[in-house]
This record gives C-alpha cells, sequence and structure tokens, in this order.
C-alpha cells in the first residue's frame, strides 16, 4: 500500500503517513537503507487487525515519503512469535551467512516462544538472513543465540562500534520491567558477551522498551561527537501511556553513561517533565533508527499509536499508522544538548501539483477566524506568530462547527496546547479524548509551528523542531476547516502557508 492512494471509501486512511493495506502493525523493526532503498519491516499481525500472531511486516519507500508494501518478511510459527528487533548490513561476513560473494543483511529479533519450542515464556535473541537484499528471510539454525532465560528480555538494536575499546557489534536490548538496558558485543553477530547494564533512570513508569544507541556531532562539529539512548516506555510517558525518551552522554565500547539523568532509580512524578522525551504528544512510541542512511543522516520513525486504545481506534481493515520520518540532529539548547527533530524527505517535490494558501502579516483580536480558502484534509500548515495580549493564541484544523483539533501556545505557561476533545469520534475510548501539553520557550520573539495534518492525525514541530507533539485524531470527512483564533486578547501572524497534498 502506497501511503499516497488512500480510497475515498477509507476515510481515516493517511495519505502521508504509512499504513498496512488490511492488517496490524506496531513498532518498527529492522530499519535500514540498502541499495538505494530505505526498509522499513514493523510488527504484524498479517491475519488480523488487532495485536497477535507478531510477525515481521514489510514496506520500501526510496523518498521516504511514499511506501509500497511487501510480502511479510519473516513469520511467526508454532514455536514463536517474531518481537522486536534490528538488521545490520554484514558487509564483510562476519556471520558466514553470505554465499558465493554475496554478503548478509541479518535481522536479530526477540524470539517469543510458544510451548512446542520448549522454551515456553522466554524471550530470548536470534537472527535471520536474507541474500536478496531484504525481500526473502531465512532463519538461523542456531537460535536464539542469546537467552537469559528471562520471559521480558527483547528489542536487540544492534550497531557497528569502532573506537579505542576495538571493533565489533554492540547489541541494546531491554530487560523490560527491570527498567534496564543490557549491552553486549559480538564479533560474529552468534556467540554475545555481556558488558554493561544502564538504568534505571528517569522515567520508569511503565516497562522500558524498544532502546537504540548511536552517536550524532553536537552543533554539527565532528570533533565534538556524543551519545545519544533511546528508551521507550509504555505506560509513563508526559502525558500519560506510551512514550519515548532519551539520554545523552558517552559510550566508551562497554558502558553507557549518561550526562543528562535528572533522577537515577525510579522516577519522580514531579519532576517528568524534565525528563527528555522524543515528543510530547500521545501517538509516538518505540521510534528508532535507521541504519546505513547516506551522509550519516540520522533518521528515525515511530508507531503513530498509544497502547491505552491501540486496538480500538476505529479504523478498518487497517490499524494504526506509522509516523513521518525525521532527521534528529543534536544541539546546544540553553548550555545543554538536544536532540532536534525535522520532518525528513523532499517536502518540496510534493507541492508543485497541489493548492496553496498563505496569509502575509495580520493581527488577529480575540475569537476565532476561519480561513476561506484554507479548507483541507492532507495539509502541512508553517505559521509564526509575535505575541502579545492574547492568553492563548493558535490554529484550529481538521474543523467543522465547533469541532476541530486546536492547536496553540499559552505565552505566559511557556506551553504549547494540542485538544483534540472536540477533535471527532473520541467515544471509542474514555483515555483518547485528551488536551495534551508540552514546554515551548520563545525564540527570538517569535512561536514558530509546522503541522502536518493527515485523515487521521496531527504532527506538530515546533521551534525549529525543538519539541514535536504527535496525536492521532478521527474527524469526520466534512471536517476541513482551518480557523486562527486568540484567546483573551491579540496576537499577530507573521506568516502563515499551507501546502495542500491532497
Amino acid at each position: 500500500m502506497t501511503a499516497a492512494t488512500a480510497t475515498t471509501t477509507d476515510i481515516f486512511r493517511p495519505a502521508l503517513h504509512y499504513s498496512a493495506g488490511s492488517t496490524w502493525l506496531n513498532d518498527p523493526n529492522g530499519l535500514i537503507h540498502h541499495d538505494g532503498v530505505y526498509h522499513l519491516y514493523y510488527q504484524n499481525n498479517p491475519l488480523d487487525s488487532v495485536w497477535g500472531n507478531l510477525s515481521w511486516g514489510h514496506a520500501t519507500s526510496a523518498d521516504l515519503l511514499t511506501w509500497t508494501e511487501r510480502p511479510v518478511a519473516i513469520s511467526c510459527d508454532e514455536k514463536e512469535d517474531i518481537f522486536s528487533g534490528s538488521i545490520v548490513f554484514d558487509r564483510h561476513n562476519t556471520s558466514g551467512f553470505g554465499q558465493d560473494g554475496t554478503a548478509p543483511l541479518v535481522a536479530i529479533y526477540t524470539s517469543a516462544f510458544k510451548a512446542a519450542s520448549g522454551l515456553e515464556g522466554i524471550q530470548a535473541q536470534s537472527l535471520a538472513y536474507s541474500l536478496d537484499g531484504g525481500y526473502t528471510w531465512t532463519k538461523h539454525t542456531g537460535n536464539p543465540v542469546l537467552n537469559r532465560n528471562s520471559a521480558e528480555f527483547r528489542d536487540p538494536k544492534v550497531i557497528r562500534y569502532s573506537g579505542p575499546a576495538g571493533d565489533y557489534w554492540v547489541m541494546v536490548a531491554v530487560e523490560a520491567k527491570d527498567f534496564q538496558v543490557v549491552l553486549y558485543k559480538s564479533h560474529d553477530l552468534k556467540s554475545w558477551e555481556y558488558l554493561s547494564t544502564f538504568g534505571p533512570a528517569n522515567a520508569t513508569g511503565g516497562v522500558w522498551e524498544c532502546p537504540d544507541l548511536f552517536p550524532l556531532p553536537l552543533d554539527g562539529d565532528p570533533n565534538n561527537v556524543q551519545w545519544v539512548l533511546i528508551v521507550n516506555l509504555n505506560p509513563g510517558g508526559p502525558n500519560l501511556g506510551s512514550a519515548g525518551q532519551y539520554f545523552v552522554g558517552d559510550f566508551d565500547g562497554t558502558t553507557f553513561s549518561s550526562a543528562t539523568t535528572v533522577t537515577e532509580g525510579h522516577q519522580d512524578s514531579e519532576r517528568l517533565r524534565e525528563y527528555r522525551w522524543l515528543d510530547w504528544g500521545r501517538d509516538y512510541y518505540a521510534a528508532v533508527s535507521f541504519a546505513d542512511v547516506p551522509d550519516n543522516r540520522k533518521l528515525t520513525i515511530a508507531w503513530m499509536n498509544n497502547w491505552e486504545y491501540a486496538n480500538s481506534i476505529p479504523t478498518s481493515p487497517w490499524r494504526s499508522p506509522m509516523s513521518l520520518v525525521r532527521e534528529l540532529t543534536l544541539q546546544t539548547v540553553d548550555g545543554e544538548a538536544h536532540l532536534i527533530q525535522q520532518p525528513a524527505g523532499d517536502w518540496a517535490a510534493l507541492e508543485a501539483p497541489v493548492a496553496n494558501f498563505s496569509l502575509p502579516e495580520t493581527a488577529i483580536s480575540q475569537g476565532t477566524t476561519i480561513l476561506d480558502g484554507a479548507a483541507g484534509t492532507v495539509q502541512r500548515i508553517d505559521v509564526s506568530w509575535t505575541p502579545g495580549t492574547a492568553e492563548e493564541f493558535g490554529v484550529v484544523v481538521r474543523g467543522e462547527g465547533g469541532q476541530g483539533t486546536r492547536i496553540g501556545v499559552r505565552p505566559a505557561e511557556g506551553t504549547l496546547v494540542v485538544d483534540r476533545r472536540e477533535s471527532g469520534q473520541t467515544d471509542f475510548r474514555e483515555t483518547f479524548a485528551s488536551i495534551d501539553t508540552a514546554p515551548i520557550r520563545l525564540m527570538d520573539g517569535h512561536y514558530k509551528l509546522t503541522v502536518f495534518v493527515d485523515r487521521c492525525s496531527v504532527e506538530v514541530f515546533a521551534q525549529g523542531g525543538q519539541v514535536t507533539m504527535t496525536e492521532l485524531i478521527f474527524p469526520s470527512p466534512t471536517s476541513k476547516d482551518v480557523s486562527v483564533y486568540a484567546l483573551g486578547g491579540s496576537v499577530t501572524i507573521n506568516s502563515l502557508h499551507i501546502s495542500q497534498y491532497a
């Protein structure tokens, strides 16, 4: 299923985001760029539109914006479900899986063992390999390759480490209920040696899952490289439910040391907003990065859903989309290293054949104003404000009458707000209707947002990607209005531009 080919009968099928054609999906897995193609694998139930029968679904893209669904890559069987993991290009055939000069792609995944395996209830790490560029896979006959006899040991992300300590593969995985990231090393992807453990630290309000570890230059300086450790957790997010946090520090080939830990051990709920969050919305989970991206760019994608209501969202026959792909950089903000996230892909290439709307500098007084000529269901909105006397100001998207999704700023509070209480269908689960907030700081006297509106979602990139919020919405197909508003005073819109994608 190509992301840009939604049918008119499927009112929530996204145009800008990937979704499986007729089945369930959740966590992205095995992300890699290989032979000019981006491969997105993901947790998939090939038999139904709810969680279960977990296998690796597969989609490919050349541009990160349009995706083509492929056949299921690695299937569950009578012995195991195929849980999350990663893929590496074993270019030097360290694993020995290569044949006739062809180096293999190797998938490292969690086997969730069933009764027929003799290891029922155990989660351990296994291998599969591909010799045709990632389209067909063979499971390793020696699986599992790493077994801690644990029921909660999962989600291996493997990277190639090269530094003073040597040159080898490093695996980061989790002991989910212990809030620990465990690190191992290997020279052949088959035999693994324990290195160290990180955690508990910062947010521990739910199980830890889907870790990732990678280096990034701070402020683009190749002589000042720092390491980022991503840890997703469920529940325990800043606005309830599933979320992802990150730590910035150093990795010496054995141990990850965090420079951004706020609380060691279990979390202090009063300090939850001090932790580093990948996204402050309800629907950005299991984010991990692509391997082998050209120019060493760091690209991530996440599951756009929340375990609070994941199996109940009103889509059919498919359930759950992926987020947009994001490019990460590490920049100094207020004297500290923070991740900056921007949408990846050539968006300008999508704008040419579709309509656009622009608003010049405009003063907005108390109230809500519908923008004539701006209506749409799939849009990119770029807007900048200079705050005035208004207590809150912003935009309302996918609006109709009194309904819509409100995205605004409260300057006195330093808060970004996404209010989806009147966004459309919300009664499928009582935890869905929400007003969610994130901290936002004034930059050069302005507040700037880029908002991607799709048929069932909004993704907000604030202040150049310093803050992001991702939320599912399920509006009526006739809810198309875009409005601007100000509460308790006035505000100046410096500029507003809307690109219509569908």
